[in-house]
C-alpha cells in the first residue's frame, strides 16, 4: 500500500476507533459501582468483567508491543492464565491494566506510516499485512468491549447511563438535542 491518501485515512481511522472502543470500555467500567460486581459471572461458563479485561489487556500487550517487528503471541503471554481469576483484584489493578495495555496500543498506533500498513507482520508465525493484524486485532478488541459493556450495564442497572443513543432516543439525537442533555453527538 503506498503512502497515498487512503493509507493515510485508514491510521487515523484505526487510531480513532482503537480510541472509542477504549472510551466505552472506561465508561462501562466507571459505572459499576461495586468492585465486587466486576469479579461477578452470569453463570459458570461465562466470565466476569475483570477476567475480560485480564484477557483483552494481555491480548493488547501482546499483539501491538514491538508490533512491526516481533511476532504478535509474544514469549511472556500466558494466554490460558488470562481466562483464570485465581484471587481477585482491586478496581484500581484492573484499571493499571488497562492503562498500561491501552498505552502500549496507542503508542504504536500513532508511532505507524501509511508505508507500514503493507508491511507483514506475523502472530503465532502466520504473516498478516500489518493492516489485516489491525483489523484483525481491532474486532478482537471490540468483542470484548462489547462484552464488558453488556455486563456493566447489566450490574449497574437501575442506574446506567446509555454510551450511545438511549431506546427510543434516535429522533431527539437526529436533531442534535442530546448536547443539552450530555450524550456526546459522536456516538454511532
Amino acid at each position: 500500500m503506498a503512502e497515498g491518501t487512503i493509507a493515510a485515512v485508514y491510521l487515523r481511522d484505526i487510531v480513532r476507533t482503537y480510541h472509542n472502543y477504549k472510551a466505552l470500555g472506561e465508561k462501562a467500567i466507571a459505572q459499576v459501582q461495586c468492585d465486587e460486581d466486576l469479579h461477578l459471572q452470569l453463570d459458570t461458563d461465562s466470565y466476569s468483567i475483570a477476567v475480560i479485561v485480564k484477557h483483552l489487556t494481555g491480548n493488547l500487550r501482546s499483539r501491538l508491543r514491538d508490533f512491526l517487528t516481533a511476532d504478535g503471541e509474544k514469549p511472556d503471554r500466558r494466554r490460558d492464565a488470562e481466562f483464570e481469576m485465581p484471587e481477585r483484584v482491586t478496581r484500581a489493578e484492573l484499571l493499571r491494566w488497562w492503562d498500561e495495555a491501552w498505552a502500549i496500543t496507542l503508542s504504536t498506533l500513532d508511532s505507524l506510516k501509511p508505508e507500514d500498513l503493507d508491511r507483514t507482520v506475523r502472530i503465532r508465525g502466520e504473516e498478516f499485512l500489518a493492516i489485516e493484524a489491525l483489523n484483525r486485532n481491532a474486532t478482537h478488541t471490540a468483542y470484548h468491549v462489547g462484552q464488558i459493556v453488556y455486563l456493566a450495564r447489566h450490574f449497574a442497572s437501575p442506574n446506567w447511563k446509555s454510551l450511545s443513543i438511549p431506546k427510543g432516543k434516535s429522533a431527539e439525537y437526529a436533531k442534535g438535542d442530546f448536547k443539552t442533555k450530555g450524550i456526546a453527538r459522536t456516538n454511532p
